[in-house]
């Protein structure tokens, strides 16, 4: 099984970590960012939108990081994907929850403070992506405040989805609230190997 894709690209991140947590052996190969090649046709075969990651199992393709998040559970034995539709359901919100809301603020924060040059950086975006991005934390703290993980008593892919952006909200060089049931589910994840590996990798 290979992923194609940068490890500071925190999608490929979410994929790496879930395969780690499975025990599933993978072959990771640098595509997209300075490393290219995510553009060529090679690759836009596999993955048309020519982004990463793409995941490549035998004669399997499989592109959008929460599909491959899927398909690697379904492939595999374990508890991060539930198989009983109550228990899904709180893993699936929060997956799409992370698509469609945390991203929208977390993404532009990351991409104006390590991906823009300091002369380029404008304060007042910065801040607009920050307070947005403090929103969705805001909302998991929330959550964390009566459950261990995002999902319930158990860790599922609802934390892996979530992970990555969470570790950029702890190391970027912005002011943060004091979400504490936040900082304990982080503290709590930031302990697991896989994680650590696959995630706390730095920023660029």
């Amino acid at each position: 099984m290979k992923v194609l894709g940068r490890l500071s690209s925190h999608n490929v991140q979410k994929v790496m970590w879930c395969a780690a947590e499975l025990g599933v052996p993978v072959e990771r190969i640098d595509v997209g960012g300075k490393f290219g090649g995510n553009k060529e046709s090679a690759y836009l075969k596999l993955n048309p939108n020519g982004v990463v990651p793409t995941l490549i199992d035998r004669d399997t393709v499989v592109w959008e990081s929460n599909t491959i998040l899927r398909y690697l559970c379904n492939t595999t034995s374990g508890t991060l994907y539930p198989a009983a539709a109550p228990e899904r359901s709180e893993v699936e919100r929060w997956m799409d929850w992370q698509l469609t809301t945390l991203v929208s603020g977390m993404v532009p924060l990351f991409q104006s403070l390590v991906r823009t040059p300091k002369e380029q950086q404008q304060p007042e975006q910065i801040a607009r992506h920050r307070d947005v991005s403090a929103a969705a934390m805001q909302i998991v703290d929330a959550r964390l405040a009566h459950t261990h993980y995002l999902a319930g008593d158990a860790f599922t892919l609802a934390d892996i989805c979530i992970g990555p952006s969470v570790y950029r909200w702890f190391a970027l060089p912005i002011v943060r609230e004091e979400f504490t049931g936040l900082k304990r589910w982080y503290d709590a994840v930031a302990r697991r190997p896989a994680f650590r590996e696959q995630v706390m990798v730095g920023l660029s």
